[in-house]
This record gives C-alpha cells, structure tokens and sequence, in this order.
C-alpha cells in the first residue's frame, strides 16, 4: 500500500527517500505521471528556460515581466538555498507549505516511482494549476533532452549562455553539453537565445530548424531601461526574458509592447544571491552574494565589480567538482591581486575539495588561499579583513550556489528580503523570490 503525505515534513521526508542528486535520465514516468495527473496538456501558458548561466535571472525577469502585464504568474527554480518550497512560487512568493501536503499526496500516487527532480517538477506543475496560474516559467535543471520540464509542452524554449557544465553527465565538450541542451526543442514553439558560442549557436539554429521553430535572437537591452538585477550581463538575460514575452503575450490577450508595463517588469525584480548585497551587522560583515561558479559567471562578476568600483577586502570561495571552477578560481584570484581567499568545505559529497581548490589558487604567488573545513571557518576568517569603506570593500563570498546555501542556512532571512539588497543604494523596490 502507498504511503500518503500528511503534512509539509512528510514531504520534506519523502524527497528525502529519493536522493536530491539522484539521477536517472529519462521522460517515461515524467510523461506517465502527467497523464495520470491528467497533466499532459496543462491549463496554462508554459516557458522553459535553459541553458548554463543566467536562468535563474531570465526566469526571474520573464516571471516579472508577466507580473507587470497582470497574468498570475508560477515560477519553478532551482536550486534551493535553505527549504525546497522556495522552487515553488506564485506571483513572486513561495507556495505556502500548507499547501504542499495534499498536492504532493497526488502526485506520489499518480507516481511513486521519480526521482527527486521528477517528483519537484510534477509538483510544482500540479500546484500551479490548482492555483490557475495564467503562466509558468519553468527552469530546467540539467541539460536539455531528458530534463523533467521538457516532458511537459513548451509555449517558448529561452536560451541562455551555454557553457561547459556537468560534464560528467552530459560529455566532455561544449558541443555535448549545447547539444543535449538544444534537444529540448520538441515542436514549433519559438526558440529564444542569447548570443552563443558558435558551437553552441549551431546546435540551437539545427534543432529549432529541425521542427521549423522561429530562432530569435534576443538582443541585450539598452541602457536607458533600469533593470532590477545589476550587472552588464544581465541586459543580455533581460533582453531573453523580454524577447520571450513578446511571444508570450498574445496567447493570454496582452500587448506585447506595452512600454510602462516592460520597464516596471524589468525593474521590479529581486533574486537572492546574484550581486546581493547583504549590509554589516553585529553578527557579520558587509558582504556580496554572487553564485558565479564558472568562468562565464566570474568573469560577469568580476567585471560587474569593476564598473561599481568594488574591491573586496578578501573572497570565500568553493565549488562543486562537476563545474568548471579551476579557471573561475583563477579568475577570481587575478581580480583580488594580494587579497586573500577562503575556501570552505560545502556540505555535499558533490563538493570540490576545498584543498584541491586552494592547491590550484596557490600554485602561483601569490599564495593566498586558505582551505578551511566549514563555511563558519571562513566567515570567521574573513572577519579579520574587514575594508575600511564597508560599501567599497565588502565581503565577497562567490562560487557554487551551494556554498550561498551554507551562508543562507545561517541566515536565512536573506533568502528573501523584500525590498532586494542589490549594488545600488538607492535601488527602486522588487519583486520575486528564488
């Protein structure tokens, strides 16, 4: 007899059985599972958002930009930081954990046999059409080809920049990765990317002509427009997430180029953990929050920096083993010149281990990396090197989102302050939740 899930915890409980990194790859029983959920076609407008950096971003600003236009909006992300009920939101806030007990409860009977990302997936998908979500922005969470969302319909595929990633699973070389990536397309849905690797671009151009999908290629946004999430870097991701919603908006009766509506979307935007600026307190720091782990990411990082005129008085840095981290470690040890590095154990056995990471850091002078086994270790490390000008030389701890995950269990609060803490001070309110 199937278990049933009475509560929160028990769903907690459950996705505990599965095994978070517990893969195995393949759309059978998501496909099944949303038939029994009678899900295949759900009621509601769908984007899937793909790639390797800046997902999280574009979802957060496509998910905004509908907000804006007055659509009832579900936005499915990951990973988490503290609890996975922050994966789940509608209209820019988690889905109540009230809520979670009796969907999940279906899906476990209409399926007990996913995987942990699988079971996420139809839950989300469940609960936003319960709640009669007018759209639901979709991130997926590796790859392309056998990712859960892609067993559900896609109204619009985004692109993001594509990078080596998880080259253990999805093969050695970019065109690999953008391969199994671009196998996400599935029909005539229109395919939005940014600017790629021409290897990358080829792959995306060959699989939308494939199911004569329009390819759009989205520009980034021009400066006079004021976006919620700082960085050069992410004009190209907003300029995605606009893209996409102007193909999006005819099909839930909107006008896709309403001005006031774009620019209060992509303003008003929060996400936790991309140049997040966190203030000093009496229990920490001033510090920057930024999950760039590999070089792609640290390198918009680094120059994001720059242009705010931001040197940090020392970095805590780690990665996972399957990311590119080597070459973003360098990278962020050519931007910090003399200024030390700490270098915590995270807390999964996907984890670099944090004296390999300093071994490579170290291997040129200057030598200023530290391992250290936790991430209180480091925090308590860089206490020592607090700047003088706290806004100008702040803490930064950058690399995996995992390692910002060990930062928000200890303060968990910053997981989603409202207004946003972002580079600006005189930042205009946001909106969204990671």
């Amino acid at each position: 007899m199937q278990k049933t899930l009475k509560n929160f915890q028990d769903v907690l409980t459950h996705l505990d059985t599965l095994g978070i990194f517990h893969m195995d790859l393949r759309l059978d029983r998501m496909r099944r599972a949303l038939t029994a959920l009678n899900l295949s076609r759900p009621p509601f407008v769908i984007a899937q958002i793909l790639g390797t950096n800046g997902k999280g971003s574009t979802a957060a600003f496509l998910a905004s930009l509908c907000a804006a236009h007055g659509c009832k909006v579900g936005l499915y992300t990951s990973p988490h930081f503290v609890s996975p009920a922050e994966r789940v939101a509608v209209d820019g806030r988690a889905w109540p954990e009230k809520c979670w007990a009796a969907v999940a409860d279906a899906v476990l009977q209409a399926a007990g046999d996913t995987t942990w990302f699988e079971f996420m997936t139809l839950l989300a998908v469940a609960a936003f059409a319960r709640e009669q979500v007018d759209i639901a922005v979709l991130e997926a969470g590796l790859g392309g080809r056998h990712d859960a969302t892609t067993a559900l319909p896609a109204d619009v595929l985004c692109f993001t920049a594509i990078a080596l990633d998880h080259t253990n699973v999805l093969g050695p070389t970019l065109r690999h990765i953008a391969s199994d990536k671009a196998a996400a397309v599935r029909g005539i849905a229109p395919v939005c990317t940014v600017a790629q690797f021409p290897v990358a671009a080829d792959c995306i151009a060959a699989a939308a002509a494939a199911y004569s999908a329009p390819l759009i290629q989205a520009e980034p946004l021009l400066d006079d427009l004021a976006l919620g999430l700082k960085g050069t870097h992410q004009k190209a991701n907003a300029g995605l997430a606009l893209a996409a919603w102007r193909c999006l908006a005819p099909l839930m009766g909107k006008d896709a180029n309403e001005a006031r509506s774009q620019a209060q979307g992509l303003a008003q935007v929060c996400l936790p953990g991309r140049l997040h600026r966190v203030p000093a307190n009496s229990r920490h720091p001033a510090m920057i929050l930024d999950g760039a782990h590999n070089p792609h990411g640290m390198r918009a990082l680094t120059a994001a920096l720059r242009e705010e005129g931001i040197r940090p008085s020392c970095a805590i840095f780690s990665c996972l083993a399957d990311k590119d981290w080597r070459p973003a470690a360098l990278l962020l040890k050519r931007f910090l010149g003399t200024s030390p590095i700490f270098i915590p154990t995270l807390r999964t056995e996907r984890a670099a281990p944090a004296a390999d990471v300093a071994a490579v850091c170290n291997a040129t002078a200057p030598h200023i990396a530290t391992a250290l086994d936790s991430i209180e270790s480091a925090l308590a490390a860089a206490n020592g090197y607090i700047g003088t000008q706290p806004e100008k030389q702040p803490i930064l701890l950058t690399g995996s989102l995992y390692l910002l995950a060990d930062f928000f269990t200890l303060y968990p609060e910053y997981t989603g302050v409202r207004p946003c803490k972002s580079l600006s001070p005189t930042h205009p309110k946001m909106f969204g939740k990671h």
